[in-house]
């Protein structure tokens, strides 16, 4: 058995610096790694690898990370404080923010669901800037399959959504009291673009008519 020993040690390429506990020529215990450009970390080591609980702090970024680690990387439960004012708290897996978590970006809007690699995917809740608010279905970032919408102004949308706009079977209750239950494509109601479609195709019919009339009128 070799107890843990506390040291410090400058590698030879003089861009890290570690100063903490070792056991058995590796190191083990509670430390801090030093970078060459003030990036730091600072927690517990296992067997060589920053391993447990720790924090680190990247300068390039001025990011900094609280929470749990595996093999060098974000992993499990923490918090990342953004330089630009932003935060998350939740799950990461390998780096990214992954699982569940709360998040609020440089903006104040805030964010409370599921994510992937990053991204705002499966179900959450959102709140912007504007104060509307969004609860339902995400996928990459984008709101997309079934989700209610509850504008800062009254106006309320539940339905079905797609590259995040309206998209599908929805019902819209605006706030003037009009309500629109029906297809709605590309944020708006088909029967919109339906009426679009009849006054294209009247007034194509109009200037074909009128240089119809212009040709007879030339021959006479």
């Amino acid at each position: 058995f070799q107890p843990s020993r506390y040291g410090l040690y400058v590698y030879p390429n003089s861009f890290f610096q570690y100063e903490g506990e070792w056991k058995q020529g590796k190191k083990h215990g509670h430390g801090k790694l030093l970078f060459k450009d003030g990036s730091y970390y600072e927690g517990e080591f296992e067997d060589g690898e920053i391993m447990g609980n720790g924090l680190r702090y990247w300068a390039s970024t001025g990011n900094t990370y609280s929470g749990q680690f595996m093999s060098g990387e974000l992993h499990g439960h923490g918090v990342m404080q953004y330089k630009d004012g932003g935060k998350y708290e939740g799950e990461f897996s390998y780096g990214m923010r992954t699982g569940h978590g709360f998040l609020v970006d440089k903006d104040g809007q805030t964010y409370q669901g599921s994510f992937h690699n990053n991204k705002k995917h499966g179900t959450g809740k959102m709140t912007f800037k504007n104060g509307d608010k969004y609860e339902g279905d995400w996928i990459l970032d984008q709101r997309q399959g079934h989700g209610v919408l509850q504008c800062a102004d009254g106006t309320v949308y539940e339905g079905q959504w797609r590259n995040d706009v309206y998209n599908g079977q929805g019902t819209k209750i605006h706030c003037s009291g009009v309500i629109y239950d029906g297809l709605w494509i590309n944020g708006y109601p088909a029967g919109m673009f339906i009426h679009y479609a009849i006054q294209l195709l009247t007034r194509i019919q109009h200037n074909a008519l009128a240089v119809s009339l212009l040709i007879n009128m030339t021959w006479l």
